[in-house]
């Protein structure tokens, strides 16, 4: 039996399923339905033939303590501890580097003296409906792989969408032999136009996945003749142990580069194995709409939702109320601070909205209102110059890291349930009602040993209030 090592890529933003994806809450983060996440998803589907110990999750260190978070959910969900690993990114720098740091921790840390194991690379956003068939499919291309090849998973389509990579792919006898249904990629068009794709996709034409498996070998090789810069990098320097990464004035030299661009689309060991089970790239919000359940008229309806005579129409609600009549063809997104509705056949606009927001340096791009934590979350209440509020909720046996702020006090007022507070040298307990206030670089944690979550309103004021203002000195989620 081939040792099957698995990376998911879970590093990206989402900006087209903005208003819901954020830059500090992606689309990987969020359900589709009230059980997993996407990454859950992912993570689970690739439980049925590699071994827990054995995926390994690459994503950027903004991310890493929220997907620990989701893991544990599923630890807990099956009463059993995961062996899983994550690597962090300590800056944005594409999925080609990411991929890099993630294969070279791979390469340093097993013994693989008898026979090389091979790598399934695959990103975490992507709805596969039948696992046992998707298992089975992937199985086909380790031969492939120990070989020499890099095998690409695709989806043969007659239709185009700039959102999307494809590949050509024609018959090749060298593969066949070694996997009867795969084919040789002939070509890669990325993200076309009505007008490229007429002139290219013709003959066998495959939506990309971005779904890889090769042998480390030949990872490194490829790597070496297509992107040299990245090679040097990665093979000349250390990667930490604590945290598995990469120092920042090291990781930050890498292009901005996507694994394809860089390998993928100029190797010429490329094979391509058809996926034949059902595929969905999760990337926008007429793709959520395809795969959601809808009523009889065409409508998918999520949340607070009150609807009269629409037709195929999506309304997405994260809280406030959201009512709807007559629209046709229509996509709502309502969240606490921002609301988007667009043409379901122009979703793709979204893009250029995006690109708006980062002109006007909008916190909307950034974070939600209410922002998720490993120990709980808080909503931000209200705003202003020099001053904002938070309602806290901490979970039971949950606490916040010790900490400190260089430009802001805290005056904190319990509301449910019994705070531990960690002022200084000080432990104090407080109850419904009581309040406490926290200077200016003065040490503190919230904790919460109780049964029953912990609400707290939180006051801060101060020149600056941002979330980058905390220096953490311990922190059970791993976040020092």
């Amino acid at each position: 039996m081939t040792l099957i090592y698995s990376i998911i890529l879970a590093g990206g933003t989402g900006s087209r399923l903005w208003p819901l994806s954020r830059f500090m809450y992606p689309k990987q983060m969020f359900k589709l339905d009230d059980e997993y996440t996407l990454f859950q998803q992912t993570f689970l589907k690739l439980t049925n033939f590699i071994d827990d110990k054995n995926i390994i999750t690459a994503t950027n260190i903004k991310y890493a303590s929220s997907l620990k978070e989701q893991l544990k959910q599923l630890q807990d969900k099956f009463c059993r501890k995961l062996l899983y690993k994550i690597i962090t990114e300590p800056t944005f720098r594409n999925t080609a580097p990411s991929l890099a740091l993630a294969v070279r921790y791979i390469k340093d840390k097993i013994n693989y003296s008898s026979s090389e194991p091979v790598i399934l690379s695959v990103p975490s956003d992507q709805l596969i409906t039948n696992r046992e068939m998707f298992s089975d499919l992937i199985l086909k291309g380790v031969n492939l792989a120990k070989e020499g090849y890099i095998v690409a998973f695709g989806t043969e389509t007659n239709k185009t969408n700039e959102n999307f990579g494809y590949m050509k792919a024609r018959a090749n006898q060298k593969i066949s032999q070694i996997e009867s249904s795969a084919l040789k990629v002939s070509g890669f068009i990325e993200k076309p136009s009505t007008k490229e794709a007429k002139a290219n996709l013709k003959g066998k034409v495959y939506i990309n996945s971005g779904i890889y498996m090769f042998s480390i070998s030949t990872f490194f090789n490829e790597l070496k003749k297509n992107a040299p810069e990245i090679y040097k990098i990665i093979t000349e320097n250390n990667i930490t142990d604590t945290i598995p990464s990469m120092p920042l004035n090291i990781y930050e030299q890498f292009p901005n580069i996507s694994i394809d661009y860089a390998i993928m689309e100029k190797s010429k060991k490329m094979a391509i194995i058809p996926l034949s089970t059902e595929w969905k790239d999760i990337g926008s919000w007429d793709a959520i709409y395809d795969v959601s359940k809808k009523d009889k008229n065409g409508n998918f309806f999520f949340g607070n939702v009150i609807d009269y005579n629409s037709e195929n129409s999506m309304i997405y609600s994260t809280s406030k109320l959201t009512t709807s009549m007559g629209l046709k063809d229509t996509i709502v997104i309502t969240t606490e601070d921002a609301i988007l509705v667009c043409d379901k056949n122009n979703i793709n606009g979204i893009k250029r909205i995006y690109k708006k927001l980062n002109g006007k340096n909008s916190a909307t791009k950034e974070i939600h209102k209410t922002v998720y934590r490993p120990w709980g979350y808080y909503t931000v209440l209200e705003d202003g110059q020099g001053f904002l509020t938070k309602c806290i909720t901490v979970n039971p046996n949950a606490k916040l890291s010790l900490q400190l702020h260089n430009h802001r006090s805290e005056h904190w007022i319990i509301l449910e349930g019994e705070a531990t507070v960690i002022k200084g040298k000080e432990t104090i307990s407080l109850k419904s009602g009581e309040s406490i206030d926290i200077g200016v670089r003065e040490i503190h944690s919230l904790q919460n040993f109780g049964k029953e979550q912990l609400k707290v309103l939180e006051i801060q004021q101060g020149d600056i209030l941002d979330e980058n203002d905390i220096e953490r000195l311990e922190d059970m989620y791993g976040r020092v």
